[in-house]
């Protein structure tokens, strides 16, 4: 005689359907990853996700909430001390590991969120982590004499070009991604290194 399956816990079958959600949401985006197929993936009702999430939404947002704490504190880990080049350099190669290393969820994140979550996924991400890195470009505009105020605006450039990157690798693995975070750290490095104190267009 068969035994019995055992039934999932609570706690089990949050964390399952946050999986397949994750990898459904991944591969197919939020507007056409539906509920019903989550469902079918994980091998349960329909009800049993409005259950603990209250619906596609929901979900959604507890698994892009997931996604942005695990990739910042990964960043957060590795800007934690050092000099400021660094830290710069330990912030790209983070970013850029994580993306190699959670494809899924690098995925979800660079889609565009619904409508009414305005405020989710990569935007916030960006602004998040510009924000937690910001410090790096004070201290270098700082030593350079110039004005501490526009930190966040290369802050906020940086963690968008290395987005866009991490976009390009995943679709063209043609080097590994420590090679493309030495290249784009240098790239932001050497830039920051040369701002002239007063921008301007070449004539």
């Amino acid at each position: 005689m068969a035994s019995k399956k055992r039934r999932l816990t609570a706690a089990q079958r949050r964390s399952q359907l946050l999986g397949v959600g994750r990898k459904v949401f991944a591969q197919q985006g939020y507007n056409a990853g539906s509920i019903e197929e989550i469902a079918r993936a994980a091998k349960v009702s329909k009800p049993v996700i409005y259950q603990h999430f209250g619906g596609k939404e929901g979900l959604y947002a507890v698994i892009v909430d997931r996604e942005m704490d695990a990739l910042v504190q990964r960043i957060a880990v590795k800007i934690a001390d050092g000099s400021a080049r660094r830290r710069f350099e330990q912030a790209v190669l983070a970013f850029l590991v994580y993306v190699k290393d959670e494809p899924d969820g690098f995925a979800v994140l660079t889609r565009d969120a619904p409508m009414a979550m305005a405020g989710k996924g990569m935007p916030s991400v960006i602004s998040d982590l510009a924000e937690r890195i910001g410090d790096v470009f004070k201290q270098q505009l700082k030593a350079a004499g110039l004005n501490t105020q526009v930190a966040p605006l290369y802050a906020h450039a940086l963690i968008g070009m290395v987005t866009l990157v991490g976009q390009w690798w995943i679709e063209n693995q043609r080097l590994d991604v420590e090679t493309v975070a030495e290249h784009v750290a240098a790239m932001g490095w050497m830039g920051l290194r040369h701002i002239p104190k007063k921008p301007k267009f070449a004539d």
